[in-house]
């Protein structure tokens, strides 16, 4: 789920569209804030998931995972029961966790003193919580972890969930990440950074990824949660296959807190380490789906990694970025782009970058401007990258019964 729907269906409906999911912020009076815009999920009710009991005791955030957990299970059709329970397993991170808990209980604690805390607060608002209930709703006994790598976070969940069941621990895999940091402290310490869009007046076109316009990224929420399976678990209880994930790169940039590696020499390595696990060559790819955030710094240097990696291939691969809609989930971002790979195999079309007019300096690849591309795709490799240089790559196959 993301800005522009709830549930997968109508977030591919909204990608494909170009539909834009950035609006003024409603989740607080932002009036005084540098940025005041966001990609915030529009009518998103937590009791039509969660237990009205239950809702209280949980952040956003774990809102969001539960909720996507429900429909990746849903698309799956794969029920946990006693018989499997062991070998079905949990894994869903988030960046930053229950932010606007911490806010609120901490409003609490000065206006009115530490007996007003909720009992709540600290399960509400640990990130390994969303994982927690997972588990604990579905019944799956299996491993039970989360991440927290900043906006690298569920694509290292994907990818830790996929050599989990490598190496046999796991039979299928719930996984992913979640983010609710639309909040003033979250809003107002990236705009504090000065890395966030302040085309307040003009939302539609603030998150222009690769153009040479751009003036920042925008915070996105919600969440992107995949079922993983082993081939032959899957093809015994006759599940619909979607597409195979084969690869998977982690690399560190042991360069700087929030700044790329000098030519993205850390981003072109962990595409290469995801190709080299796949056993594929670069020509192989057709698709990337980019970080592509919408910061000078970060687009261009993700666009020399690419060229570092793939060569004179890369001038006919299709790279996007959907953050051009969504935003940027941060933690959550890998999970949802992860969803958005899939289905762009599965319907063998190219999503957009949305607000692609004229591209910036260091920006010459082929960013599939505005419109959905149908295109033939066998692989497409998904790419997030994190503050404190931590990166992950993910590659997904079209899927030959």
């Amino acid at each position: 789920m993301s800005a522009l729907g709830i549930g997968t269906e109508e977030t591919w409906k909204g990608v494909l569209e170009g539909r834009n999911g950035v609006c003024p912020i409603t989740q607080f009076d932002a009036s005084e804030f540098a940025c005041r815009i966001a990609g915030e999920v529009k009518g998103f009710d937590p009791f039509l998931y969660i237990e009205k009991k239950e809702v209280k005791k949980m952040g956003r955030f774990i809102h969001f995972g539960v909720a996507a957990s429900e429909f990746a299970l849903q698309s799956s059709g794969l029920k946990v029961t006693p018989e499997n329970a062991e070998q079905v397993g949990v894994y869903i991170g988030s960046g930053i966790g229950g932010f606007e808990v911490i806010e609120r209980e901490h409003r609490n604690l000065l206006e009115h003193g530490p007996r007003r805390i909720s009992p709540f607060f600290i399960p509400a608002t640990i990130i390994n919580l969303a994982s927690g209930y997972v588990s604990i709703r579905t019944g799956a006994k299996g491993p039970n972890s989360a991440t927290a790598t900043a906006c690298t976070t569920s694509a290292h969940a994907v990818g830790d969930s996929f050599k989990l069941i490598q190496r046999n621990a796991a039979d299928a895999m719930i996984c992913g990440g979640t983010e609710a940091c639309i909040s003033p402290m979250g809003i107002g310490g990236f705009a504090a950074m000065r890395a966030l869009s302040t085309r307040n007046d003009d939302p539609a076109h603030a998150s222009r990824p690769f153009d040479k316009d751009r003036d920042g990224f925008i915070v996105g929420e919600g969440a992107g949660v995949l079922v993983l399976e082993a081939l032959e678990f899957a093809q015994a209880r006759g599940a619909r296959i979607m597409a195979e994930i084969v690869g998977y790169g982690m690399s560190g940039d042991a360069y700087h807190v929030t700044s790329p590696a000098e030519n993205g020499e850390g981003a072109t390595r962990v595409m290469n380490n995801a190709l080299k696990d796949a056993g594929i060559h670069p020509e192989q790819i057709q698709y990337i789906n980019a970080h592509g955030t919408s910061t000078e710094i970060g687009d261009r240097l993700e666009t020399q990694a690419i060229r570092g990696s793939f060569g004179a291939h890369a001038y006919k691969l299709a790279v996007s970025s959907t953050k051009s809609m969504t935003g940027h989930l941060l933690g959550g971002a890998g999970g949802l782009e992860a969803g958005i790979s899939v289905l762009a195999l599965r319907d063998q079309i190219a999503p957009p970058t949305r607000n692609l007019e004229h591209p910036g300096p260091g920006c010459d690849l082929d960013y599939v401007p505005n419109v959905a591309r149908p295109m033939p795709i066998e692989y497409v490799l998904s790419n997030s990258f994190g503050f404190g240089g931590t990166n992950g790559a993910l590659i997904f196959k079209r899927y030959d019964a």
